[in-house]
């Protein structure tokens, strides 16, 4: 496991969210001054220099509640407020374009260019307030000078630790299952063409060499897809081309239709509900990260704040409200049929009753008859005794 990897998640975690959220306020018609202070407060808390310090310290990964925790945390800094169902399909839809972006990633050392691809994106948010743009550049000359000397071995842990932590997570994201990138059981269809990474060779040949190192023989095998020559590195500077297009805004490239989440229902998304054997060791991150945000960034007056619902209507939540009524109802219902029942069943047992009873006076009049000609055999008997 990789102790490395934490600054990476909420960077490219809350880059993600961003891309959501003005994709989002502009659907919903936000005015440009709530949704510039949205995305300056947002941008100003998670690169807030003492919270950035604390997430660069070496430490292992931990759960996704803690993460929720955090980045929820996060998107309330601003004037803005989801309310739980929001912020769950929000997060869902963060760590699933994060997964895809991991999966796709040519080589390990790429995902820095996915990072960098976000914090682009994110300082162009900004761009029209140097302060919070200087905080941005100063967390990436951070990101630069952390990773910079990072061997390919430290690069390939890193990315198992990543999906590691994104094992469990499928997901179905309605704009990946519309592109054909993911199957309706939540899991990516990863293709087997394209351009291989840079400093590979497209498969395809096998060469023979002698023990001088001079190629003898060459081979060819058939592949299974169809591969190009790698592209150019990227810039992994505070400025230049990144090249790949991961880690870009996928939501300015597609249309406004709305994205939703779903869970497969033959899986269960962990969030933290198992014991957790580092429980202790996340309070205590938890509880830096938090101290770690500035006091002034913090919103006390609500009088200034609007609620956002980001993935349905109003309407719809009156529909996931109306289980809640009919489950009142449904147990007057139930509570009138059991009454009906008891009453059924009393006025059954009367009845059974009032028959027993006439069937218990039936064998008593026979009984009764019965002692009779008992006793007139007797007689008979007495007389013929006396004969």
């Amino acid at each position: 496991m990789s102790v490395r990897t934490l600054p990476l998640v909420f960077i490219n975690l809350g880059g993600e969210m961003l891309y959501i959220l003005d994709q989002r306020l502009r659907s919903l018609n936000t005015s440009e001054d709530n949704s510039e202070k949205v995305m300056n407060d947002i941008v100003g808390t998670l690169f807030n220099r003492a919270f950035m310090d604390e997430l660069l310290k070496p430490q292992h990964l931990y759960s996704h509640r803690t993460m929720k925790t955090v980045l929820t945390r996060i998107a309330h800094a601003s004037i803005m407020r989801l309310n739980a169902a929001s912020m769950d399909r929000l997060y869902e839809l963060m760590v699933m374009a994060f997964k895809y972006q991991v999966l796709l990633c040519p080589r390990p050392k790429d995902m820095l260019l996915i990072t960098y691809n976000h914090m682009d994106a994110i300082r162009e948010f900004v761009q029209d307030t140097p302060v919070i743009v200087n905080q941005v550049d100063e967390t990436h000359r951070k990101i630069i000078e952390v990773y910079s000397s990072f061997t390919e071995g430290e690069f390939q842990l890193l990315r198992q630790t990543l999906l590691i932590f994104f094992q469990d997570m499928h997901v179905r994201v309605s704009l990946f299952l519309k592109n054909k990138t993911q199957n309706p059981n939540g899991r990516f269809a990863l293709t087997t063409s394209g351009p291989v990474p840079h400093g590979s060779d497209v498969p395809g040949l096998i060469r023979l060499f002698d023990c001088k190192g001079r190629e003898v023989r060459r081979h060819g095998f058939p592949v299974a897809g169809s591969y190009s020559s790698s592209i150019r590195p990227g810039s992994f500077g505070l400025q230049g081309p990144r090249v790949i297009r991961l880690g870009l805004n996928m939501y300015t490239m597609s249309d406004t239709e709305e994205t939703h989440t779903s869970n497969t229902p033959s899986v269960k998304v962990n969030m933290g509900l198992s014991p957790n054997l580092l429980a202790k060791e996340e309070l205590n991150l938890l509880a830096r990260l938090m101290g770690s945000m500035r006091a002034e960034d913090r919103v006390e007056d609500e009088a200034g704040t609007f609620r956002v619902h980001l993935f349905y209507t109003d309407e719809e939540e009156d529909e996931e409200e109306a289980p809640v009524l009919l489950s009142f109802t449904g147990m007057f219902v139930c509570l009138f049929v059991c009454l009906l029942c008891i009453t059924i069943c009393w006025t059954q047992d009367e009845h059974v009753t009032s028959e027993l009873a006439l069937i218990a006076g039936q064998f008593t009049e026979a009984e009764e008859n019965s002692g009779n000609h008992s006793d007139n055999r007797e007689d008979l008997l007495a007389m013929m005794d006396d004969l």
